[in-house]
């Protein structure tokens, strides 16, 4: 990672793993590998990204990727407050609805 891009997860809330920071080429691989661990363990079907402060094209890929491991493993998680950038990444790409 570079200077100033990090990322963290909270699994505080039940049921959710909320993502604050930089989703971005420097962290996505390490961000996709803690989130499939977070998200595997117990009910969690959230994925909050509220606090994401930044994020790049492959930040959106490690959500999807996150989305489908999930699927796979036969479990449903809902994206919610994603970053605008995020979103407009999401409909330039034509994958804005696996957002929804």
């Amino acid at each position: 990672m570079t200077s100033g891009e990090s990322f963290r997860l909270d699994s505080s809330v039940p049921d959710t793993v909320a993502v604050s920071g930089t989703l971005s080429f420097a962290t996505a691989a390490a961000a996709l590998a803690a989130l499939n661990a977070a998200l595997g363990q117990g009910p969690r079907r959230q994925l909050d990204l509220a606090a994401v402060q930044g994020c790049d094209s492959a930040g959106l890929a490690c959500v999807l990727a996150v989305l489908a491991d999930a699927a796979g493993h036969g479990r449903s998680v809902r994206v919610l407050n994603a970053p605008a950038g995020m979103r407009t990444l999401a409909q330039v790409s034509g994958v804005a609805p696996m957002l929804a």
